[in-house]
């Protein structure tokens, strides 16, 4: 069996493999025997990691209901962890067609051969490498600092447990499950978000690749034997027509690959779409509440300097989690704004009647913005990211004023 997932991006190989190790992601080439035996793993640790925490957390919950601040102290883990298991059985679910989504922006990216292209498929790699390590890194800190704040006989989290956690030896198997659960539902769901927001910025690559294309439809270099004016060489005699019949072929053969590769885009977006959109309204429902409850809770530390630490920190994940998303879906409306800017650029003045018509009709169709949206109700935008982190600020002193 092939644990490492091998990709044209590392983030997303890195996201895959993690799944693939934890029972999530299943190699396509695993006999039917082993694949039960895999999904049988898979299901184990689902239980173990993610379902008896939850259990405790809403055991939890039941027995100091009214308890507004201990409330809120059970309320952000619980949130995170029900947001969490939403994502993983979506990806579980919908499988064939991330895979779809994977494979298809995977061989397009691996395909591009000019020296600009690479250029760009590198700089999403790169930038999706440093947005996942920073988000590992702020998810170890917090982890570790809730590890680590736990107070004498006390848990790192509160939980209810059908047992005793005072007695020694009750107690320490019950913290090093916690911390376990922890930083394995931790690091899975950066995983799963990276994975998402990585799909996403590929989306993006291949958007900009359309219009590196564009640019260079009536490139000189591929004009073997003939003379490509250039802009400033036009005089207005030429005008009507520069290009010969057979320069025209090309131009317009690499236009229609434009097109093709635009609407294998689309499709991919639409794809992205069907497949991530529930569980992202999900997560931003969710992250109302978790950026509120977890901003109460850092309000109401005292003392325990360590745990006001790893509660900072994990505030700025949870900002830094809907941030990734709104910051990918508006990049990808941006770079497809610029599609319509890269076919104007073209000499369309030197080109046939026929050539400027399918250039217009190109244009057109490119002024349609692509968007990404949670459930249709809003875009994936910097401007919903403020939306959010306001309307957190709003329940956090709603929450303030319920508890004085």
């Amino acid at each position: 069996m092939d644990i490492l997932v091998k990709n044209s991006n590392f983030s997303l190989s890195l996201s895959l493999t993690i799944l693939r190790l934890t029972g999530f992601w299943p190699p396509e080439t695993l006999p039917k025997d082993k694949m039960i035996l895999y999904n049988c793993y898979g299901f184990i640790f689902f239980v173990s990691l993610m379902v008896l925490f939850l259990i405790s957390e809403l055991g939890d919950l039941v027995l100091i209901w009214g308890n507004l601040p201990l409330m809120t102290g059970t309320a952000f883990v619980l949130f995170t962890n029900l947001a969490h298991a939403t994502k993983f059985i979506n990806i579980v679910v919908r499988r064939e067609s991330v895979l779809k989504i994977i494979t298809d922006s995977d061989d397009i990216l691996k395909a591009e051969t000019s020296v600009e292209g690479r250029k760009i498929v590198h700089s999403c790699n790169r930038e999706t490498r440093w947005q996942q390590l920073f988000y590992f890194l702020l998810t170890f800190f917090t982890c570790m600092g809730w590890a680590s704040s736990a107070e004498k006989n006390k848990l790192p989290l509160r939980g209810w447990y059908p047992y005793n956690t005072n007695k020694p030896i009750a107690y320490e198997i019950t913290y090093f499950y916690q911390v376990f659960s922890m930083f394995g539902a931790a690091f899975l769901n950066v995983s799963k978000d990276t994975l998402v927001t990585t799909l996403i910025a590929q989306c993006r690559c291949r958007l900009r690749l359309v219009s590196l294309s564009l640019r260079n439809l009536c490139n000189n270099e591929h004009f073997t034997g003939e003379s490509s004016p250039s802009r400033t060489s036009l005089t207005v005699s030429e005008k009507t027509l520069i290009f010969t019949p057979a320069q025209e072929a090309i131009v317009y053969k690499r236009l229609r690959s434009c097109a093709i590769k635009h609407q294998k885009v689309l499709e991919t977006t639409l794809l992205l779409q069907n497949t991530f959109s529930e569980p992202i309204f999900a997560q931003f429902n969710v992250s109302l509440v978790i950026i509120c409850v977890t901003a109460f809770q850092l309000v109401s530390q005292t003392g325990n300097y360590i745990r006001l630490i790893s509660m900072s920190t994990y505030l700025m994940n949870m900002m830094f989690q809907v941030f990734l998303y709104c910051y990918q879906g508006d990049q990808l409306s941006t770079e497809s704004e610029e599609l319509a800017k890269a076919a104007y650029e073209v000499p369309w003045y030197a080109c046939s009647v026929r050539l400027r018509s399918s250039l217009l009709i190109m244009m057109v169709r490119c002024r349609r913005v692509v968007k990404l949206t949670a459930a249709g109700f809003t875009t994936l935008s910097l401007d919903t990211f403020t939306a959010v982190i306001k309307t957190s600020y709003s329940l956090f002193t709603l929450l303030q004023q319920v508890t004085e």
